[in-house]
């Protein structure tokens, strides 16, 4: 039995389970998965039992449990360094930690008004002005970072890393919801959303069976 276990929840909601999966995905070491369906009624106590906060995701390294993603994916970068999740370049590894950062701690807007939901389209919803602002920044940053950092390629700093995995959720939000984006930011969602773990993830999230209504509507 594989000796990481990563704990999430339902795959069509949970973006933060989305984020450490594509990471912990990317290092090729083997994993159990243990997912915990939201909204149920023992959710909280199969929750509790994973992770001391009450949130997924959390990964268990043996007795060793880690449950916040940020902290999560630096573990993983340090335990697999062959699988070069930060850009080995200082400049980029610190930007790339910033933007990850800013990602992990902002854009409530965003995250309030467009909840992750892979399997709806429902285009609107976006034109309050403080979504409009979140839209304009993580915009900037795909720009400005591919630019200075990604050399021509399709990702933020080169290689797909840490900081591509943080920004998939958004940009499944922006599918969902219908998103207008300028050529290169378009480009770049439609990067993340055909990277073949994510394809992997939104296949298993078609067929799973839970549904939380309000997200659904």
């Amino acid at each position: 039995m594989p000796a990481l276990k990563l704990a999430i929840a339902n795959r069509n909601y949970s973006s933060w389970s989305l984020r450490a999966w594509l990471v912990l995905d990317r290092t090729r070491a083997p994993f159990e998965e243990l997912v915990v369906p939201l909204r149920q009624p023992d959710t909280d106590v199969e929750i509790r039992k994973r992770s001391p906060s009450g949130r997924l995701p959390a990964l268990l390294d043996g007795p060793l449990v880690i449950w916040d993603t940020l902290a999560i994916s630096e573990y993983l970068a340090e335990r697999f360094p062959s699988a070069r999740l930060w850009p080995t370049e200082p400049a980029a590894r610190a930007t790339a930690r910033s933007v990850c950062a800013e990602m992990h701690a902002g854009f409530t807007a965003l995250r309030q008004t467009l909840p992750m939901n892979i399997r709806r389209r429902r285009p609107g919803g976006y034109e309050a002005p403080s979504v409009q602002q979140d839209i304009a920044r993580i915009t900037r940053i795909w720009t400005d970072m591919r630019h200075c950092f990604g050399t021509g390629g399709p990702y933020l700093f080169r290689e797909w890393g840490i900081a591509d995995a943080f920004f998939t959720p958004v940009a499944a939000r922006f599918r969902t919801y219908g998103v207008p984006l300028p050529p290169e930011a378009a480009a770049y969602r439609d990067a993340l959303l055909t990277w073949p773990a994510f394809r992997r993830w939104e296949a298993e999230a078609e067929r799973e069976p839970w549904t939380i209504p309000e997200y659904d509507v």
